[in-house]
């Protein structure tokens, strides 16, 4: 038995409790790791609160993220006592994740731990803050310099947007950041932003086309949001995609792109090559200030994950929480 985030659908209706869990239920698998840290990303709290259609397969152990040490392996890149990391693949969707003392994974779909990371750290970086980083990838792939221009931030205290804030900084961009909590700006000039602007000026519907004030965007929340982003791009800006937190819609035009060149680069971080999460991790390892790391980070035992998925989901919770198993 070990002990786990548990989510069931019985006729009773949905349940989710920390309880123990029997090892005949983990899903196929060639690594078996011994979980040290999880996290809460925004699908997790979707899972938890059973606020979105994420879970695939019932009872379902929550958890798309884990860090910790391979106890066994059949998988020929790993052996008994390598630290590693895993990010996504279906994992709390589909298969048991790793809200638990225990999970068993795909090799193929590993990372290994950074030697700059404990596998604290690299929980308070999660799937959040690797997204916020395949993010900055694509901006440097559209030769986005800091010389270019202004970034802006969306969902800035969220786990990706702080992340993204603290990367973009440290590089040299001038970031401003768009949050509703304006009680943050502090929090969020420390990390790095030039600049802190009002989420509601962006969250409305707004004109196809606005004055340029972008040369590129990393864009965690959707909708309008997204829609006023693309349309404050300047010429030859790039718009990092990566998330939904005000909607999954886009009423947006094609004046941006055909008016202006501005280019829409979506961001997958679930089904991202493993060559690509390397290059991901590896820049993390380099281009993320620990300290910065430190201050957007809360750590709370297995035990208080279900009551912080909730304050996840109801946007009282910024930057990220490390779940220590």
């Amino acid at each position: 038995m070990f002990k786990a985030v548990l989510l069931e659908k019985p006729e009773s209706g949905f349940q989710a409790a920390v309880k123990p869990v029997d090892d005949a239920g983990l899903p196929a698998g060639d690594v078996l790791l011994r979980v040290e840290h999880s996290t809460l990303n925004y699908k997790d709290g979707l899972a938890i609160t059973n606020t979105g259609p994420v879970v695939r397969s019932w009872p379902m152990v929550a958890g798309i993220d884990g860090a910790g040490t391979v106890l066994e392996s059949r998988h020929p890149a790993w052996k008994p006592g390598d630290r590693v990391i895993h990010n996504g693949w279906g994992v709390g969707e589909t298969r048991w994740g790793c809200l638990a003392e225990r999970a068993s994974l795909q090799g193929d779909g590993l990372v290994a731990l950074p030697a700059a990371f404990s596998t604290a750290q690299a929980m308070a970086i999660g799937t959040a803050g690797y997204t916020a980083m395949l993010c900055v990838l694509a901006l440097e792939r559209h030769g986005v310099t800091p010389a270019h221009g202004d970034v802006l931030v969306t969902g800035a205290t969220g786990g990706v947007g702080s992340v993204a804030v603290a990367l973009l900084g440290k590089l040299g961009y001038r970031v401003t950041a768009a949050t509703g909590k304006q009680g943050e700006a502090a929090y969020l000039m420390a990390l790095g932003a030039s600049a802190v602007i009002d989420r509601a000026e962006l969250s409305a519907a707004g004109k196809p086309l606005q004055k340029e004030r972008w040369a590129a965007v990393i864009d965690a929340v959707g909708s309008h949001t997204l829609a006023n982003a693309l349309a404050q791009t300047a010429y030859g800006g790039v718009v990092a995609a990566c998330g939904l937190a005000q909607g999954a819609d886009l009423p947006a035009t094609v004046m941006p792109f055909i008016l202006r060149g501005v280019t829409l680069a979506g961001i997958d971080s679930v089904m991202a090559p493993i060559a690509l999460r390397r290059i991901a991790w590896e820049r993390l390892a380099s281009d993320l200030d620990p300290a910065k790391l430190a201050a957007i980070t809360e750590e709370v035992p297995l035990e208080s994950a279900i009551a912080k998925a909730g304050e996840l989901m109801q946007g009282t919770v910024r930057g990220r929480i490390v779940v220590r198993i």
